[in-house]
């Protein structure tokens, strides 16, 4: 973690100074980041040379010389607290007075290693999630003693960085990820040790029925049966049986060769779809849901906070006040109140808020409000958009822990923005997928199986949405863009990507076709052989043959990008309004009538524009020799 954190500060652009207790330490470390940084050059991922990021960082066995001038202390020693307050003693005393100390602790006590010092209001936490370069998410978590000015601080520094901070703002064991992902490998643990499920059951029916990236047992497996045992212990909770056992046996998960699955005899994870049963998932997700609301509760975090740490902390789907929501919170409150009511167990017994949230009709999307409110401004949780002063709708797929795929959610959501939105404020709209990998990989297939097929929005009319709104629509693409994303760009008017884009459509190789319109936008844009080649073979290539093909309008250099984009943008922006929506009108139901058919359409379209303001305006500005000014009139 140290190395990682070391090496995303320097990509960050800051000059770093790694330390550790041995020079060879150091050394191993510094050589780490080394070859991750002349990696992520080789795949062109860097702004600059790997030459210049390296040379950000200094390495000492010095702690007094590490720290003397810093402004941020980033700690990332052994989880033992006698180890961490010893560590923070000799930090205080030697950094300057400015110095904001951090820890990146996963679950002890900010306030306890905060005592250590003599400047307790400036220590908070910072837990990077592993490994620090490749995970999006930072917890900024407050001691008792921390200020807002800190954890501002050092939430402001986190974005920087181009990480995604959530604040803690109090100081509880397992801080929110954990808080909520525990209880998700846990409980089913509680079950199979009272002999309620079997361990492929529960993983498969997890995964393949709820969408969860990975099953309960197989996440305990890959994180080490050892970390959960510790953090119930540490809490002074109780730890199911199966976990105690596995531990006692030293059968630790797949960095032992054996856990809940064999990894040395055995195949590993080896649970199919077969495997689904009637495991009881409402019984997992409803005490999650209640960690939750006990967070909201006790003013630790909000939900979008919560929601945002699983995605980019656990890979959820979604988040889980998201998904309470949904489910519907007066079904989790019954659930709970039968089990504690059964069991007699803590984890069981309802949270004040979500029993207050349900007495006072709260009860989810259904509802109205739950954790979210859906009444008069529903939020969007998973597109980032704005409109500017020239009336350009810029709107980011955001889910950058699933390569932006698309679930419901999002289809849900640009329907909705685009349906809702006051189109007299817009000149044009440009969809882009958020972070520098992906306009979008697809429809995110996992986070379907938690519905029912015939609850799933159809796909089509969202991009029917897309293809029919009255203002151009563009599609700025990098990254990659594939199954559903190419089809969202299809539905746009115009196609832009930078030449390392990779574009096209792999559903026959997940044994599906694509489902929101490529089989029929694609034909009509290449023809049938092409269409063919690419859905039959799942290809996926690269912008330049895409726009070799036909595919999109321009395939140009990262350089150039924005300047190509921009320069499109401005000439719709500066484009007469109704004759640009007469065009895209005419354009389109041309190609579903007859050449005769669409040439009346296009006939009249040409004879109504001819008595509008802007048309005027347009003669005018050419006799005159200037640019017009359209006013869409």
């Amino acid at each position: 973690m140290g190395h990682g954190i070391a090496e995303v500060a320097a990509l960050g652009g800051y000059d770093v100074t790694i330390r550790d207790i041995e020079t060879e330490l150091v050394e191993e470390g510094y050589d780490n980041i080394e070859w991750s940084v002349e990696k992520l050059a080789e795949k062109g991922q860097l702004d600059e040379s790997a030459e210049t990021v390296l040379d950000r960082i200094e390495t000492t066995t010095d702690l007094a010389a590490a720290v003397s001038d810093a402004d941020l202390v980033i700690e990332a020693v052994p989880e033992q607290l006698d180890i961490k307050e010893e560590t923070f003693s000799t930090v205080d005393e030697h950094a300057p007075e400015h110095a904001i100390l951090a820890s990146n602790t996963s679950s002890l006590s900010i306030s306890a290693i905060a005592s250590a010092t003599n400047r307790p209001e400036q220590v908070v936490g910072l837990h990077f999630f592993n490994p620090p370069v490749k995970m999006d998410l930072i917890e900024v978590t407050y001691g008792e003693a921390t200020t807002d000015e800190t954890a501002e601080l050092a939430s402001e520094w986190a974005e920087s960085i181009d990480k995604t901070p959530i604040y803690v703002r109090k100081d509880v064991h397992g801080f929110v990820v954990n808080t909520v992902l525990v209880p998700f490998m846990e409980e089913p643990a509680w079950m199979l040790s009272n002999g309620e499920t079997t361990v492929r059951a529960a993983d498969a029916t997890m995964v393949y029925e709820r969408g969860y990236p990975m099953g309960p047992f197989e996440l305990n497996d890959f994180g080490g049966i050892d970390i959960a045992y510790h953090f119930r212990d540490a809490s002074d909770r109780p730890v199911p049986p199966v976990i105690a056992e596995k531990v006692e046996n030293e059968a630790l998960g797949k960095k032992s060769g054996m856990g809940f699955y064999d990894y040395e005899t055995g195949d590993g994870v080896d649970y199919n779809p077969e495997d689904i049963s009637d495991f009881d998932t409402l019984r997992t997700e409803a005490v999650m849901i209640n960690k939750a609301a006990w967070l909201i509760g006790t003013d630790v975090a909000t939900p979008e906070a919560i929601d945002t740490g699983l995605r980019l902390g656990g890979n959820f789907p979604e988040g889980v006040c998201r998904r309470g929501d949904r489910l519907g919170l007066e079904t989790v409150l019954e659930k709970l109140e039968t089990l504690y009511e059964t069991h007699g167990a803590d984890r069981y017994e309802p949270a004040d808020y979500l029993v207050a949230l349900v007495e006072d009709g709260f009860t989810g999307e259904d509802a109205g409000k739950g954790f979210y409110d859906y009444r008069v401004d529903p939020p969007y949780h998973y597109l980032d958009w704005d409109i500017d002063d020239d009336g350009v709708l810029e709107v980011a797929i955001d889910r950058q822990e699933r390569m932006n795929s698309m679930s419901e959610d999002v289809f849900m959501e640009i329907d909705r923005l685009l349906t809702e939105v006051d189109t007299d404020g817009v000149s044009c709209v440009v969809f882009t997928g958020a972070g520098d990998k992906a306009f979008s990989s697809g429809a995110d297939i996992t986070g379907f199986t938690a519905g029912e097929p015939t609850d799933i929005m159809d796909v089509d009319e969202v991009f029917r949405t897309v293809s029919e709104f009255d203002r151009p629509t563009v599609a700025k693409i990098d990254g990659f863009c594939l199954g559903a994303g190419i089809e969202l760009a299809l539905a746009c008017d115009i196609r832009v990507a930078t030449e390392g884009s990779t574009i096209g459509t792999p559903e026959t190789t997940l044994g599906l076709i694509p489902g929101g319109g490529a089989t029929q936008r694609l034909v009509r844009l290449v023809g049938e052989a092409r269409t063919k080649e690419l859905i039959f073979r799942g290809l996926q290539i690269d912008a330049e043959r895409a726009e070799d093909w036909g595919v999109i309008n321009h395939a140009v250099p990262e350089a150039e990008f924005e300047t190509v984009v921009g320069d499109i943008v401005d000439d719709l922006v500066s484009g007469p309004p109704i004759a640009l929506k007469a065009a895209k009108r005419v354009i389109n139901e041309g190609q579903e009538a007859g050449l005769d058919a669409a040439l009346a359409m296009e006939k009249q379209s040409f004879a109504l524009l001819s008595t509008t303001d802007d048309m005027y305006e347009g003669v005018t500005a050419f006799r005159e020799n200037r640019d017009p000014e359209f006013e869409g009139e």
